[in-house]
């Protein structure tokens, strides 16, 4: 019995802790249906799907939004977006609707479709934005024209088993939820208006869902100690060893080979580590009142370039910092009384774009923080930051033993025993 309830525990202590993360505990991605209209065998529904979460966004090739209709419901037409099957819409005489399926799948619309196909904050490919880097961006809509459904508030049934990838899985999405009705500002700013019906879809990530193992690794090195930790080895598995590629392999010189696979397969370059990525945090230099760190960021996959990334860092001296000199920046304030948390992210058209793997494969700054001379010191590798996230996912640190140590004297040299000897005679013959 004390089994039982011990694992029950451990289920429950799991399901809470794999969707939460300490650094953003409160993000998450809100799928929000606005019912703006009926019609007379359904109603007309603006879809948006905002990103709550601070420093994970959605990268290319985009999200894909799934469901179940509870009933026999169809979708006559779609603005903004599309499913990406049709379905059997053999019964329908005349006009046909753009998809039958009971479980339709949707993904965003291109950039560049023609004007009456889009809608106000779609077609970008399903890339969005991390609410943390750009709120503007961190928005994706669409409208949907749903028939056979009911045509009032009462009659209507809410769809179920809602699904989310961004692009992979690792998404958990709860059941829809009615909550009140979404207001609208006309734009005179002079009238309120609101939407007919409105429920809410949340879905909250999971490292542990999406992936067995890290997709990145840190280094660390100091000026005052020679010795550079590496990532740890294998720190990203190493089952893709066999398909690694070295440097200088002639394969990387072939027609396609750099070529993005439909299935976001990567081509990694040979490493100890077998990561994508590698963040190297540098102690750079010491001054008086404050000290500087370089932090440099290095691609490995020579089949992904990295839009709109972004590093999410947790130390207790970046409540403090003065400048940061090639990368944007903005705290993070999870808990409002802790500021230990930044994110630093590429300005526009000048390093937001990191490569794929190669000599252009890497981005770099450095930022200088002022000393609280309460707390700080180089000891015990308290210089080293405590968590470190690439794009959202935590990246996997070396073993603390393993930090550059701080030297705590010089070396003493012992005389050995002929310059010992030696001394001796000398003393003689000065008496």
């Amino acid at each position: 019995m004390r089994l039982v309830i011990i694992t029950l525990c451990v289920i429950v202590l799991f399901s809470y802790a794999a969707a939460y993360d300490p650094l953003d505990p409160n993000g998450n991605i809100t799928i929000k249906w606005d019912v703006m209209s009926w019609t007379p065998d359904g109603y007309v529904a603006v879809v948006t799907m905002s990103n709550f979460q601070m420093f994970r966004h959605i990268p290319n090739p985009g999200w894909t939004l799934g469901w179940s209709w509870a009933k026999k419901e169809v979708i006559w037409t779609m603005v903004g977006s599309q499913t990406t099957e049709q379905g059997d819409c053999s019964k329908f005489k005349g006009n046909v609707p753009h998809c039958c399926k009971k479980t339709p799948t949707v993904v965003d619309l291109l950039p560049g479709v023609p004007y009456n196909q889009q809608y106000s904050n779609c077609c970008k490919g399903g890339v969005v934005s991390a609410w943390g880097q750009d709120p503007s961006s961190a928005v994706s809509a669409f409208q949907v024209s749903v028939g056979q459904a009911g045509t009032s508030n009462k009659t209507v049934k809410l769809p179920k088993n809602f699904t989310l990838l961004a692009p992979g899985p690792g998404y958990t999405c709860g059941p829809a939820k009615i909550v009140p009705s979404t207001v609208f500002l006309t734009q005179d700013k002079r009238r309120k208006t609101q939407a007919l019906m409105t429920w809410n879809v949340t879905c909250t990530y999971s490292q542990f869902l999406a992936r067995k193992n890290p997709s990145c690794c840190v280094s660390l090195s100091s000026f005052y100690n020679e010795t550079i930790t590496p990532c740890p080895t294998c720190a990203c598995g190493c089952q893709n060893k066999k398909n690694c590629v070295k440097s200088d392999s002639k394969y990387l010189k072939t027609a396609g080979a750099h070529t993005p696979r439909r299935d976001n397969d990567a081509l990694l370059q040979c490493t100890h580590h077998m990561c994508p990525i590698r963040v190297h945090w540098h102690v750079k230099l010491n001054y008086k009142d404050y000290w500087r760190v370089k932090i440099a960021i290095t691609n490995f996959n020579y089949r992904m370039n990295y839009t709109l990334w972004t590093l999410a860092v947790q130390h207790p001296n970046l409540n403090n910092i003065t400048q940061v000199f090639s990368f944007d920046y903005r705290p993070i304030l999870p808990y409002e009384s802790i500021n230990d948390t930044g994110m630093f992210y590429g300005m526009k058209f000048y390093n937001d774009l990191l490569m794929e793997a190669g000599p252009s494969g890497n981005v770099q700054s450095e930022v200088l923080l002022r000393k609280d001379q309460d707390t700080f010191t180089f000891k015990q590798g308290w210089a080293f930051p405590r968590k470190v996230y690439f794009n959202g996912e935590e990246c996997m640190l070396p073993p603390p033993d393993t930090y550059p140590f701080l030297p705590n004297a010089a070396p003493v040299k012992l005389l050995n025993l002929p310059s010992l000897i030696f001394f001796l005679l000398l003393l003689l013959a000065v008496l």
